[in-house]
């Protein structure tokens, strides 16, 4: 990146956050904090009204703006990629604001570049859905509760064969795996709980406002992981050959077998790290992969899918099949 494209990068960082900090702009284009510093002089030379202070960062004077940027055209793709994934995968008022953003981006574009995305607007699809009906709101006023620090009251069905019960939860994040979930403590619980979103019978945004908590999703993973620390699993996949569907199922799934990280290997496949107290359990989940499939550890799962495999085999294979 040269130094000018460097500097208009800056001053968006700017725009976009509250406060950014040297180290963290350094750190972002790969420079010294010394450049930094003579990038951020050359900006109130310049007349933008900058605010510095130290050991916090840098801020831009309230009210103060530029004209629309420029978009590139990868850049205008990658919104409309955003934008389908939006309407898609999340609520339909979501769906329609993603929408609305993306009526002010076009507005900004150059003809011919607005004219690109327009050809390209029907060549991009997204036909994978979750069970959520199209005209709920929750995520939506999840998103907002989240951000709001707002206690949420929702009518919950757990299983199907249960009845639905009331909960208040302090909600502190989404995430998206086959269904939309979202993780909050519960006060009748008392704890924190994963609930999908398609279970959520009815929900209502309360009055009150919880405190601030410290808890992360990513911590949240990591404490049901440790839950799980009756076994470590280390598991090799190459997934290349594998149908599309088949390996999409795997990375929507694998939190619910304990999954703890994983790691890229030199030779394209995926080395996953995994906490669970049953082995048979994951067996189950990792033979439809085969031969995609290596154990590094323990010596015990690879037993588990030698005999499922068996099974499977003399069921489809054995002698009543073939007399059938």
């Amino acid at each position: 990146m040269n130094r000018f494209d460097r500097i208009v990068a800056i001053l968006i960082q700017l725009q976009t956050r509250r406060v950014v900090s040297g180290p963290s702009l350094a750190a972002q284009f790969e420079v010294s904090l010394r450049t930094i510093y003579r990038d951020i002089r050359t900006l109130e030379l310049a007349g933008v009204p900058l605010f510095g202070e130290p050991k916090i960062g840098y801020s831009l004077a309230e009210g103060y703006r530029l004209p629309p940027v420029m978009f590139t055209r990868e850049e205008a793709a990658a919104l409309l990629t955003a934008e389908k994934l939006a309407s898609r995968l999340t609520d339909a008022p979501t769906a329609q604001l993603s929408g609305a953003a993306m009526d002010k981006l076009r507005a900004v574009l150059r003809r011919t570049d607005r004219d690109y995305l327009n050809s390209l607007t029907p060549h991009i699809q997204v036909v994978r859905h979750t069970g959520q009906p199209a005209e709920s709101s929750t995520y939506q006023q999840l998103v907002s509760a989240v951000a709001t620090q707002q206690v949420v009251h929702i009518q919950y069905q757990a299983l199907t064969t249960e009845p639905a019960t009331p909960r208040a939860i302090e909600p502190i994040g989404l995430y998206l795996t086959q269904h939309w979930h979202v993780v909050g403590y519960c006060r009748l619980r008392q704890a924190f709980r994963n609930f999908r979103l398609d279970r959520i019978q009815q929900l209502t945004l309360g009055t009150e406002f919880f405190a601030p908590r410290p808890e992360t999703l990513q911590q949240y993973w990591a404490e049901r992981a440790s839950q799980w620390q009756r076994e470590k699993v280390v598991v090799r996949l190459q997934l290349t050959d594998t149908p599309l569907n088949l390996a999409q199922r795997l990375h929507d799934t694998k939190r619910q077998y304990g999954w703890a990280h994983e790691q890229q290997l030199p030779d394209g496949s995926v080395e996953m790290t995994l906490y669970l107290g049953s082995l048979p359990y994951l067996a189950a989940w990792l033979l439809p992969y085969g031969k995609a499939v290596t154990v590094v550890e323990p010596p015990a799962l690879s037993q588990h899918l030698r005999e499922l495999a068996q099974q499977v085999q003399n069921f489809f294979c054995g002698p009543s099949a073939m007399l059938t």
